[in-house]
């Protein structure tokens, strides 16, 4: 039986990691064998092409550049391990799939949707999320977050614009797929957020609308 491939989404500090171990451990006690990863990384390769995008000393990166070395980490944690696992009928949850892609590189940078979608498509094959949760917020509560919690990578240091445009993109992606795209406040209780997570993934094991 194929399993379930659920993507997890927001701006920097949108609190990920939190609703991800949480719903690691609902679908584990739903019978799932549960595989969490991340983008960029996951694998070996994934891991040291993570090591070059989000270096603070590679500034003069292109948004080319960006956009290509992102697909390339994608297409080795496809390979490797989201489309085995997902064929053994594991539930995967990634921090981040293709929505950051057409968000960051196509929003933000200004490459164009449809370009990122259309560079991605051999690195992605088959393996769009079941459904994708966007954890909706601004910011400026993102990043102030991330100040809190660590030193900030090349892309948290961008501009608070830059940020702002990425907040921005992800309302704009949600709106134009929101059957697979559901949105949640962000500034709510994480047990609230928990909660909301739990009821749409119950939906869509069940087979009902998400």
């Amino acid at each position: 039986m194929r399993g379930i491939f659920i993507t997890m989404e927001g701006p920097d500090g949108a609190g990920k990691t939190t609703q991800i171990e949480r719903l690691k451990e609902y679908l584990a006690e739903q019978g799932f064998d549960v595989l969490i990863t991340r983008e960029p990384g996951g694998t070996p390769i994934s891991e040291a092409v993570r090591g070059i995008l989000l270096d603070p000393a590679y500034k003069e990166m292109k948004p080319e550049t960006e956009l290509l070395l992102y697909a390339s980490a994608r297409a080795q944690l496809v390979g490797e391990v989201i489309g085995p696992a997902v064929e053994a009928g594991k539930a995967v949850i990634s921090d981040r799939f293709v929505d950051s892609s057409v968000v960051y590189q196509g929003i933000a940078r200004e490459l164009g949707v449809e370009t990122v979608y259309e560079v991605n498509r051999p690195a992605i094959g088959r393996y769009m999320p079941d459904v994708t949760f966007l954890l909706d917020l601004p910011a400026e509560v993102g990043i102030a977050r991330k100040k809190d919690q660590a030193e900030l990578d090349r892309m948290e240091q961008e501009s608070m614009e830059f940020h702002r445009k990425v907040a921005e993109g992800y309302r704009i992606l949600a709106a134009r797929d929101p059957e697979r795209i559901k949105t949640i406040d962000a500034t709510l209780p994480v047990d609230t957020i928990c909660d909301m997570i739990k009821d749409k993934v119950r939906a869509l094991l069940s087979g009902s609308d998400v």
